[in-house]
């Protein structure tokens, strides 16, 4: 359990590996933010990469605890993964948490030390766990025609999704977001007889 300062730390992290990315951001930054001293972030993480594992495990359990409110919610695995979608489009829209941080940390990974690498990889691998468990569903169901495996749609999903966030942030425009990502949850329809 972590205490106020920890999760304001956090949240302020977040924001400018979110705006920064990993290398443009700093303790300094985040003193400024905060409102408190830099010894005191370094009693709580320790070190920068201590800190991006913290915000991307944080980020990491909210999509899985998200994703599982989906299933419990949203019956049809067709729109479960609008719902999905919906989510970010809705972030992007409100400028709330207009991209995914472990997908940014992902363009970044060769230059991640090793123990932040390895938490953006268990992030891409919960997520594609999810979007393959509910497009094998969807198929089960007859709610989704998949193209070719499951898992190879899962990929392909998180990909297109990611990538749509990188499209809206350099237009600014979050009508590009749900553009691509309408165009390939449509893909996904079945063949009307």
């Amino acid at each position: 359990m972590r205490g106020e300062t920890a999760e304001r730390i956090l949240k302020s992290a977040e924001t400018l590996m979110i705006e920064r990315g990993y290398s443009a951001f700093s303790y300094a930054d985040i003193s400024d933010a905060v409102g408190i001293r830099k010894p005191s972030i370094h009693h709580h993480f320790p070190t920068k990469a201590a800190l991006a594992v913290a915000v991307l495990k944080s980020h990491r359990e909210k999509t899985i605890e998200g994703t599982r409110q989906l299933d419990r919610e949203i019956e049809d695995p067709r729109k479960r993964l609008h719902a999905y979608v919906h989510y970010w489009e809705g972030c992007i829209r409100a400028r709330t948490v207009p991209f995914c941080v472990a997908a940014l940390m992902g363009a970044e990974l060769p230059s991640l030390p090793e123990e932040v690498q390895a938490e953006v990889r268990l992030h891409f691998t919960a997520l594609s766990e999810w979007l393959e468990r509910t497009l094998k569903a969807g198929a089960k169901s007859g709610v989704l025609k998949l193209q070719d495996s499951a898992a190879s749609e899962a990929q392909a999903l998180m990909a297109v999704v990611h990538g749509a966030m990188l499209s809206a942030r350099a237009t600014g425009d979050g009508d590009v977001f749900r553009i691509v990502t309408g165009t390939a949850l449509k893909r996904l329809n079945p063949a009307k007889n």
